[in-house]
């Protein structure tokens, strides 16, 4: 973690904002289909618990069956207890690989085969500060998985959302997004998968970045359509995202995460409140919200100035474009 990311990480904006939304203040879903990526645990379970709840029917868009159907059992169950009135959810597995760029086309097609519409895609999946390594396709990990993957995926299944509108697209970044080195320009386009350029955390902050990037020039591109996105930072939410604390900085700095956690990190359920306020809240199609950033609660920041260079954006968005070209097997 170099001195400069330390200088302009902001993680103290997350502590001094007014909660903008809540739970009560999600309207009927009744209805609309949505799907979130990483479902079965964290955010993308309590997001997925919440949508089901107020009527609409998720897909829970994760890697493993297995932990998906228990994710639909007890998301079944804990709607059930909590929500007497909630109409019975309608929850279903929809198999999603982010590390395999032609396995995250795959899914898309799944899905377009249902034909169904899509009304809400909430790009939740991710990982963190991992030990480097490669994906299927060869490419950095958290760049594969946090920004590859869901690209492929959310182009796989963007002329869905656009003959659904109104619709919503949610990407989660972070406010890591503000650690990527200067020495990165933004994004090193040139040593993404050289492991002596950067370091773990180094290579998330780039991948947020990338989030953010994605999310503003996807909504450029959608200005004259009734498709908004925005991008969400949840804020420091009890997860299992740090998972990898302990192989990539030892077992006293996991030690210290985990107790931190403890004390000062949000439920997931509170958590999820800024990406279901951008899924659902109506103030996001009255005010016209688009491309914007949003911290927790529901609160709108500025990002680091590196997202808002079209020209990053651009070179961002030809690079993911034809890195996909190259890498997805459409046979497969």
């Amino acid at each position: 973690m170099s001195t400069n990311s330390l200088s302009q990480f902001a993680w103290w904006k997350t502590y001094f904002t007014l909660k903008h939304y809540s739970h009560s203040k999600i309207p009927d879903l009744t209805g609309k289909i949505a799907i979130v990526t990483g479902a079965n645990s964290g955010l993308g379970y309590a997001t997925t618990v919440a949508l089901a709840a107020n009527g609409a029917r998720v897909f829970l868009a994760c890697r493993s069956k297995e932990r998906a159907q228990e994710a639909i059992e007890n998301a079944t169950a804990e709607i059930k207890a909590k929500y007497p009135n909630a109409p019975t959810p309608q929850l279903e597995f929809l198999e999603l690989d982010l590390n395999d760029m032609t396995k995250s086309h795959q899914a898309a097609q799944e899905f377009l085969k249902k034909g169904l519409p899509l009304h809400i895609l909430v790009n939740n999946s991710g990982i963190m500060n991992c030990p480097f390594a490669l994906s299927a396709d060869g490419i950095e990990t958290q760049f594969a998985v946090n920004h590859m993957g869901h690209f492929v995926f959310t182009m796989g299944l963007l002329d869905k959302i656009k003959e659904s509108q109104p619709s919503r697209i949610i990407v989660l970044s972070s406010v890591a997004h503000e650690m990527t080195p200067k020495k990165m320009n933004g994004i090193d386009f040139d040593t993404i998968n050289d492991e002596t350029k950067s370091g773990s955390w180094d290579r998330y902050a780039r991948s947020k970045l990338a989030n953010v990037l994605f999310g503003k020039a996807l909504a450029r591109r959608l200005a004259n359509e009734r498709v908004w996105v925005n991008i969400a930072h949840p804020g420091y939410v009890a997860t299992n995202l740090s998972r990898s604390t302990k192989d990539v900085w030892g077992y006293f700095a996991d030690m210290m995460f985990r107790t931190l956690t403890k004390i000062v990190a949000m439920s997931p359920r509170v958590g999820a409140l800024t990406q279901l306020y951008l899924a659902t809240s109506p103030e996001i199609e009255s005010k016209d919200i688009r491309g914007r950033y949003f911290i927790p609660i529901a609160e709108e920041i500025q990002p680091i100035h590196y997202s808002k260079d079209v020209d990053l954006q651009e070179r961002l968005w030809v690079f993911s474009e034809k890195l996909a070209k190259e890498k997805i097997n459409v046979k497969a």
